[in-house]
């Protein structure tokens, strides 16, 4: 069958553009093909520096006629109607119509309408021109006189159907069957029949059309150049990504630079090659450190191997790397604490204050998470103090993916001069003047490192490592003071964005709160720590410089005027909120008129409600973000539905309960047991329409007189002793082998036993066994969100 070939010759896309766009063309043209009647057999895009290229297999040379019945009106319709529906119908004459008859409605006109196909060509210039003028790229400008946008200025179109060119028209810019290859290498314009043509031709003007083609190129010649100099690449698919797209014909050189430069922090060396020049970076095997050595791939065949464009690059570079040992050196002439005062400058955000303000908040929380993680107090404040520091240096301001990095290197930059210099021991010296409290003391646990040098590397380590995890691929924080700056980071951000109502939305996430959200469960489940987060944003430390601070911050200008004792008394309050709600008597009363409420007026009433959504919303959040990520993992929705009903907010138990659960419905007990559960529910329900249920603690097991209820009483007692506190363990495991030592009693209790006794005494004692038998599985998980 014919092929459609189009191109869209342009001056240079951006290379971060070009693969969306072939996706786009390839969807649009399916889409709008699709539209018209046609069902190709393929199309298959490609993109390069200047030209998006789409090739349509299997299509038609006409579309199909189309035919449709048309109902009318009724043969005695007044005459009006028939003339209507014979000017809609395009009819001469009713005789071109036919009678069919309906038995309930009678006899009625059909009109057999044909609708005829068209020639390919005539839809196809109908439908090119519309995608080019609503293509959707990020970015598009106009240029010249015209009205087309598109991403850089369109020169040519080519567009040829079996052969012939499609004719059309779009800004002034006729389509034609003309291409052209490489900018310096091509030999100028050429005509083309169809795709093996077009692409042969391509090749013969130094053209590589397939994208995944000049990647591997790339990559094999880079990996060649370096074998032979016995030197080894450092893969980067990003950056293979981009440079693929800068290049028609890549031509790959390997340049050497100033050896020198490597006594540069080898990130800083890479960014400066990746970020600004596009260069692969090359490492030595023998030392397992950077080599002084870097991958170009030119888009031009150099006559020479590349020399000179090996050597201008190494000039370029050279200039470059210069300007970062400026930074590093200057950087370095100022420790990070005499930095901390400079980031009250930084505004973090309008409505939650300088990174100082955020820095401090850390600091506090990272406090009351050391003792749960295993850190050290003091040296974890002093990691939080300084962790953002480095976001007032030279270098960060340069290359702000450094942020972390850098900050590690000046401050172990800074205890290496100290013991150089005579200056003391770390552990001598208090903070910095930032927190005189927050020193490094002997008493410090041999696992933090009771030393100077040690517990400054925990810090340094920490100032790198408190931004991660950054993406699903990265790593969590593995040492425990970086884990807890870590943790109050992401907390801190969580907690302020939700107080201020910028929750993340469907359609968008700009401050990145769930992916801080799944850094603080990566965390937790990697180091298998267990608390409560609730109880962690409720500690009196982060009660002030978290949730109050940054709730209702319209009212912000007035709370630095509150003394800090008010601000805890406040902070408690919403403790009381929680209990104000969970009292049932407190119904339709307002909290500040309550006696929870006492001594609060309207506006600090306000502040403590807004305190105890932003708690709760966080959580929620987090626990969210949890479901999802066990979902994904492939955890079935009834199952995450029954753990998750159980009101928990230990981000670890409630995994041990999800992983617990699943496996128990695995196995016959499990499905067997669902099952009485199910059943002993639905009595359950049926029975409190009739009226109230007893309580489970209304059981008299001297009413117990079959040997089934019996039974069931006596394993249900011993259940009830158990699971308190396996459950308490995360011992999930064998609280549900206690559940399942209950399926025996169960099934001969429903099969034994009738439970709508005519003795009252009897069916309500056995209501309140089946309540107890409910309330015991209920520990676990709720079974009737199972699924079945």
């Amino acid at each position: 069958m014919p092929q459609f070939l189009l191109e869209l010759f342009s001056e240079e896309i951006p290379a971060r553009m070009q693969k969306k766009a072939a996706e786009d063309l390839k969807k649009l043209l399916m889409d709008a093909l699709s539209k018209a009647g046609f069902l190709p057999a393929g199309i298959e895009t490609f993109s390069a520096p200047r030209r998006l290229v789409a090739v349509v297999e299997g299509l038609p040379e006409r579309t199909a006629d189309v035919r449709e019945e048309r109902k009318g009106p009724r043969t005695d319709a007044p005459t009006q109607a028939i003339e209507g529906f014979l000017r809609g119908a395009g009819l001469s004459d009713i005789s071109q119509a036919r009678v069919v008859n309906d038995p309930k409605k009678g006899d009625f006109y059909v009109a057999d309408l044909v609708k005829p196909g068209r020639a390919t060509p005539d839809a196809l210039a109908e439908i090119v021109p519309d995608i080019i003028r609503n293509f959707p790229w990020p970015k598009s400008m106009r240029w010249g006189e015209g009205s087309l946008r598109w991403v850089r200025p369109l020169h040519r179109i080519l567009a040829v159907f079996d052969g012939q060119i499609v004719p059309f028209e779009v800004d002034g810019i006729a389509a034609t069957n003309i291409s052209e290859g490489h900018r310096f290498h091509g030999t100028g314009p050429f005509e083309v029949k169809d795709f093996d043509d077009y692409e042969a031709k391509l090749t013969a003007a130094h053209v590589v059309l397939d994208r995944d083609e000049r990647k591997a190129r790339i990559k094999a010649d880079a990996i060649t150049l370096c074998q032979a100099r016995n030197l080894e690449l450092i893969e980067d698919e990003g950056l293979l990504e981009e440079v693929c797209g800068l290049v028609d014909e890549p031509h790959v050189i390997m340049g050497d630079m100033d050896k020198a430069f490597l006594d540069l922090p080898p990130e800083v060396i890479r960014l400066t090659l990746r970020v600004n020049q596009k260069y692969f970076v090359v490492r030595d095997p023998a030392t397992g450190g950077l080599a002084p050595h870097f991958i170009i791939v030119s888009n031009v065949k150099a006559r020479d191997g590349g020399q000179k464009i090996a050597a201008g690059n190494a000039r370029v570079l050279a200039a470059r790397l210069n300007d970062a040992r400026y930074f590093w050196d200057l950087d370095r002439k100022a420790s990070l604490e005499s930095r901390v005062p400079k980031l009250d400058t930084l505004v973090f955000h309008e409505k939650l204050g300088s990174v100082g303000d955020k820095v401090r908040r850390i600091a506090a929380l990272a406090g009351e998470i050391a003792p749960l993680v295993g850190a050290d107090v003091a040296i974890a404040q002093q990691a939080a103090l300084l962790a953002k520091a480095d976001l007032t240096t030279e270098m960060v301001g340069e290359f702000p993916e450094l942020q972390g990095v850098m900050g590690r290197y000046y401050q172990l930059h800074e205890a290496v001069l100290r013991r150089a210099t005579g200056e003391g021991d770390l552990a001598q010296q208090g903070g910095g003047g930032i927190a005189p409290s927050v020193g490094f003391a002997d008493s410090s646990p041999a696992s933090q490192g009771s030393t100077g040098l040690v517990a400054n590397k925990i810090i340094a380590d920490a100032i790198r490592d408190h931004y991660k995890p950054v993406g699903p691929s990265d790593q969590v924080p593995s040492e425990p003071v970086a884990m807890a700056v870590a943790l109050a980071d992401k907390l801190d951000t969580l907690t302020g964005f939700f107080a201020i109502g910028e929750k993340p939305t469907g359609s968008g996430d700009p401050f990145a709160l769930r992916r801080a959200a799944l850094g603080v469960i990566r965390i937790v489940r990697g180091a298998n720590f267990c608390f409560s987060l609730n109880t962690l944003l409720r500690k009196p430390t982060a009660r002030i410089d978290i949730a109050l601070y940054n709730a209702l911050t319209e009212l912000k200008p007035a709370l630095p005027k509150v003394e800090e004792s008010r601000l805890s008394f406040l902070a408690q309050k919403a403790e009381d909120f929680q209990n104000f709600l969970n009292n049932p008597n407190n119904a339709g009363i307002d909290f500040k008129n309550s006696e929870y409420g006492k001594g609060l007026s309207s506006e600090e009433a306000g502040i403590v409600v807004s305190i105890w959504q932003t708690r709760e919303a966080v959580v929620d959040f987090i626990l969210e973000r949890l479901r999802v990520a066990l979902r994904d993992e492939g955890f079935a929705p009834d199952v995450l539905e029954a753990a998750f009903a159980i009101e928990d907010d230990d981000i670890n138990r409630i995994v041990a309960r999800v992983t617990a659960l699943a496996g128990f419905l695995k196995t016959e007990d499990g499905t067997n047991l669902t099952a009485g559960i199910k059943r002993a529910s639905n009595i359950l329900a049926a029975e409190a329409k009739k009226g109230a249920l007893p309580s489970e603690l209304s059981l008299d097991p001297a009413l117990c007189v079959l040997a089934e209820e019996q039974a069931l009483q006596a394993a249900l007692a011993e259940a009830q002793n158990a699971l308190p506190d396996l459950v308490g363990q995360q011992d999930f495991d064998s609280a549900m082998r206690v559940l399942a030592s209950l399926r025996a009693p169960v099934d001969a209790f429903f099969e034994a036993v009738l439970v709508n006794d005519p003795d009252p005494a009897k069916r309500l004692n056995r209501l309140a066994l089946l309540t107890a038998f409910k309330h015991a599985a209920s520990q676990v998980a709720d079974f009737s969100k199972l699924a079945g």
